[in-house]
């Protein structure tokens, strides 16, 4: 599977947000993590693991005790996740997606002047 086509659940996820910080992780530190966190069991932590590890997101190494690191960085991972919401609830237009927040949720000065500053960035890359 290419890694443009990995798509995380909600659950695995979780379980990239631990590796994404903590890469190397042994597979018991990772299931006392999310038992801690969101009360898995050792099984449900380790079906995960194996389901991400057969998408391609994570690796286990070779040895006895597996130490898992993920294979896709947290940007990309995220990049995609955005280009899904686009395409599924807003037709692939940022633009509608940015309307339909900015008429529900009221954006702070520092908020516009981000928008603004990212918008000349855009248009100056786009004149080049």
């Amino acid at each position: 599977m290419s890694d443009e086509s990995i798509v995380l659940t909600e659950a695995e996820w979780e379980v990239m947000e631990f590796l994404w910080e903590n890469p190397g992780a042994i597979g018991r530190a990772i299931c006392e993590r999310m038992s801690a966190k969101k009360g898995w069991s050792r099984s449900t932590t380790l079906t995960l693991l194996t389901r991400l590890e057969k998408k391609g997101a994570v690796s286990s190494g070779n040895g006895s005790i597996k130490a898992y690191s993920p294979l896709i960085s947290r940007a990309d991972a995220s990049l995609r996740e955005t280009k899904n919401l686009l395409d599924r609830f807003y037709n692939g237009s940022l633009g509608v997606m940015v309307s339909a927040f900015t008429k529900k949720q009221k954006l702070s000065r520092e908020e516009i002047d981000e928008m603004y500053a990212l918008l000349r960035e855009l248009e100056e890359k786009n004149n080049d």
